[in-house]
């Protein structure tokens, strides 16, 4: 069944520096994102205890921030976590502490200075060099996969067409990763796993 007339005519190649334009601003935007901004690594990479946090109402961050640096826990990271009512706090490893130690210690810490119910949604911990090695196994399989894929299109097809295919997966790759740099989003092994599914 055709779904497109026969005389239909786009001229791609007419529109080709207004799209390459576009594209090199993307990779500009993506690039500053990723050198000043930077990713927010997940806990999977950094190491740590990662916990959730749900509130009855919108979550006062400043306000968290403030209690856990008076108690001990300047190095927090607290941020937003899908809505306004869910907070994510993420606390470097430290010698001697037990995950849940920590975890119970900083939820009641929470629970105290909000004003209405809050909800533990989870505990997650990674020791850091766990993280380190996922860090730089998840770099490893991402040049893998572009070496890969160049020396196959090389020798199935041409190196021009090798080169060209690389390139535009380094592309896709630095548009993605740039924009979860530009929103802060928390880059984890789901995400890597997709990152890996672009290149693949």
């Amino acid at each position: 069944m055709r779904t497109l007339s026969s005389s239909l005519n786009i001229d791609f190649m007419g529109k080709r520096k207004l799209a390459m334009a576009f594209s090199i601003a993307l990779v500009v935007v993506a690039l500053a994102s990723l050198a000043i901004r930077g990713l927010v690594f997940g806990i999977d990479f950094t190491g740590g205890t990662l916990i959730e946090v749900g509130y009855s109402q919108d979550a006062d961050l400043e306000k968290a921030r403030q209690v856990l640096a008076e108690n001990g826990f300047a190095e927090a990271q607290v941020q937003q976590f899908g809505t306004p009512r869910d907070m994510l706090i993420r606390l470097a490893p430290r010698e001697g502490v037990k995950s849940s130690e920590l975890s119970d210690k900083v939820f009641g810490l929470l629970s105290k200075q909000a004003d209405g119910k809050v909800e533990l949604r989870r505990v997650e911990f990674v020791g850091p060099q766990v993280g380190d090695e996922l860090t730089e196994d998840g770099a490893l399989a991402v040049l893998v996969s572009l070496i890969a894929i160049l020396m196959y299109v090389a020798v199935r097809f041409e190196w021009r067409f090798a080169v060209g295919s690389v390139i535009a997966l380094v592309h896709d790759v630095t548009i993605t990763l740039g924009f979860f740099a530009l929103f802060q989003l928390e880059f984890d092994l789901t995400v890597l796993a997709a990152v890996l599914a672009v290149i693949g």
